[in-house]
């Protein structure tokens, strides 16, 4: 008998921590886990966008050169309703991934995102429609591809 009250001090004292650190490390994995996916699926939707993109190789978009004039009025608003999927796109990756206090493993795969920005606002007509398209979106995405787009066109002007 005092042996099993032993054991059951015992059991206490060693598998509570321990249950509590399963618990925690679970937890852990599983929060990573939920990022994880929501980078696949956002990645998913962006091969998408450039599958679309790919489609509508008539619009020049994937070079760095824009549209030469004249770009009828059916090409402008292609041009602007794919801006606008970007865009969307973008925001959502900004929502869901971005943070001010990053651990390494989310600033890589926002790294990622933010390379893709940066391309997208290194061509001139995706930054002259910026403000107009960004009208209506969460202000700290605003703020970060303005900011982004500006950086991008410094680059141009020292180019």
């Amino acid at each position: 008998m005092i042996w099993l009250e032993g054991l059951s001090y015992l059991v206490t004292i060693l598998g509570f921590p321990a249950a509590i650190f399963v618990i925690v490390r679970e937890e852990r994995l599983r929060r990573a886990n939920e990022v994880s996916e929501l980078h696949r699926s956002l990645s998913q939707e962006y091969d998408g966008f450039l599958r679309m993109v790919m489609d509508n190789a008539d619009l020049l978009l994937m070079s760095r050169a824009c549209l030469p004039e004249p770009v009828s009025e059916e090409q402008r608003e292609r041009i602007e309703i794919i801006y606008r999927m970007l865009l969307s796109l973008f925001e959502k990756a900004f929502i869901i991934l971005h943070s001010d206090d990053m651990d390494a493993d989310a600033q890589r795969r926002w790294s990622s995102w933010e390379d893709d920005m940066m391309e997208w606002c290194s061509r001139e007509d995706f930054r002259r429609l910026l403000s107009k398209l960004l009208d209506g979106e969460d202000p700290q995405f605003r703020a970060y591809i303005l900011h982004l787009g500006q950086r991008c066109a410094e680059k141009a002007a020292q180019a």
